[in-house]
C-alpha cells in the first residue's frame, strides 16, 4: 500500500431549494471524521450546486481535455487532485439528479482508476435506483463504483431536517470509507500512467514522470535501501542520504529536477539535477538493487543530462571514492575524475556538455 495519504471529495449532488443533501452530507462527514484521520484520508466536501456549471456547454468532447471555460478548469482540476469520491444522492424518477450527470459529463480522464462510494437517500427505495443509474454512467468513465454503500430512507433516519446519528448508520459509513481507502490505493499505480507528465518508461509497464514533495515517502525508503551498500564498499555512515528523514527530504525536492522511474506504484530508480552557474549538477542516482545490471542507471543519468539548460557547460557528479561500479558506469558514460583541493571519501566527476 502507499503511504500517501489520500484525497476524497465528498459530492453533495441535490441542489433545488430545500433539499435534503447538505444534512445528509454534514452527517457524513462528522460520521466518518474519526476513521478519515485514522485511516489519513482528506474529507473535501463539494457541493455541486455550488460549482456554476451550466449545462455543458464545452466546444470540444471532454475527452479532448480542451477546456475554454473557467468553469470547467477549476471542476477538472478540483477533480484531477482527488483520489476517490464519494457521492451523496436523491433519487429523483428512478436516477440520479442531473446536476451529477451534468458534473461527470464536463470531464473525461480526471475520472479514470478512482474509486467512488455512493450515499443515497429516498423514500421507498432509499435512492438506490439513483445508486444504480449513476453506475452506469461512472464505469464508462473508469470510475470504480464500491460494493459498500450506504442507503437512508427519509422516513426512518431523518428528523426536523437532520440525519438522527445511529450505530448502524455510522457502521455502514465507515464501511465505504475503508473499502474506498483501499481500492484506491490499489488503484493508485493506473492513476500516476495516466498523468500527463508521465512517459513510458525502459521497463514492461513502466513509466518515468516528474518527482515532487508527495513523493519523498517512496524516496526516503529507495535512498536507504540504495546506499547501505555505499556505506559498506567506503566503510563510513556519513553519508546524508541514509539520515535523511522524510521531511528533509520533501524540502530538497522542491529545489531539485528530479526524475523517478514507477512500476505498479513502486519507485525503482530515481535522479536529480540543478543548475549551478554554469555547471549542471547530477545526484541521487538510485536504481532498487533488485533490478540492477538492466541499465536503468544508464538511462536515468542520460534522462538527467537531457535536462542540462542551455547555460551548463558541464555536468559534475560525486560518488564514494570506492564504488567502483558507479565509477566504472560514470567513466563509460565520458565522465573523468577531477581533483579536488581537499582530501576526501568522493569522487569528482565531470563531463562537458554539448550545446
Amino acid at each position: 500500500m502507499s503511504t500517501k495519504s489520500l484525497r476524497v471529495l465528498v459530492l453533495v449532488a441535490g441542489s433545488r431549494p430545500g433539499a435534503l443533501g447538505p444534512a445528509v452530507g454534514e452527517w457524513l462527514l462528522d460520521a466518518l471524521a474519526p476513521a478519515a484521520s485514522e485511516l489519513g484520508v482528506e474529507l473535501v466536501p463539494v457541493a455541486l450546486g455550488d460549482l456554476g456549471l451550466p449545462f455543458l456547454d464545452e466546444e470540444e468532447h471532454p475527452a479532448a481535455g480542451l477546456y475554454r471555460h473557467e468553469h470547467t478548469r477549476r471542476w477538472s482540476a478540483l477533480v484531477e487532485a482527488a483520489d476517490g469520491f464519494v457521492v451523496v444522492t436523491p433519487e429523483y424518477n428512478h436516477a440520479m439528479p442531473a446536476t451529477l450527470k451534468n458534473a461527470l459529463d464536463y470531464l473525461h480522464r480526471e475520472w479514470a482508476w478512482k474509486p467512488v462510494g455512493f450515499v443515497s437517500y429516498g423514500h421507498t427505495s432509499a435512492g438506490t435506483r439513483a445508486v444504480q443509474h449513476a453506475k452506469q454512467v461512472v464505469t464508462t468513465l473508469r470510475l470504480v463504483p464500491l460494493a459498500a454503500t450506504v442507503a437512508i430512507r427519509i422516513g426512518d433516519a431523518v428528523e426536523d431536517g437532520r440525519v438522527r446519528p445511529t450505530p448502524p448508520l455510522a457502521a455502514a459509513a465507515r464501511g465505504v470509507l475503508d473499502e474506498l481507502t483501499r481500492v484506491a490505493h490499489a488503484l493508485r499505480p493506473l492513476r500516476e500512467r495516466e498523468r500527463p507528465e508521465a512517459l513510458p518508461g525502459p521497463l514492461p509497464g513502466s513509466y518515468v514522470r516528474p518527482l515532487t514533495p508527495e513523493d519523498a515517502p517512496e524516496v526516503t525508503v529507495l535512498q536507504r535501501c540504495c546506499w547501505v551498500e555505499e556505506a559498506l564498499a567506503n566503510d563510513t555512515l556519513d553519508i546524508p542520504a541514509l539520515h535523511e528523514s522524510p521531511e528533509d527530504v520533501r524540502a530538497w525536492l522542491a529545489d531539485w529536477h528530479t526524475t523517478g522511474l514507477w512500476r505498479d506504484g513502486r519507485l525503482l530508480g530515481m535522479v536529480r539535477a540543478r543548475r549551478t552557474a554554469t555547471d549542471w549538477h547530477i545526484g541521487r542516482l538510485a536504481v532498487a538493487p533488485d533490478l540492477r545490471g538492466h541499465g536503468l542507471g544508464r538511462r536515468l543519468l542520460r534522462t538527467a543530462e537531457s535536462a542540462a539548460t542551455p547555460t551548463c557547460a558541464r555536468a559534475v557528479l560525486h560518488t564514494g571514492s570506492r564504488s567502483t561500479p558507479n565509477l566504472t558506469l560514470y567513466q563509460s558514460e565520458g565522465y573523468t575524475p577531477t581533483p579536488t583541493r581537499t582530501p576526501s571519501t568522493t569522487t569528482r566527476l565531470t563531463k562537458p556538455l554539448t550545446p
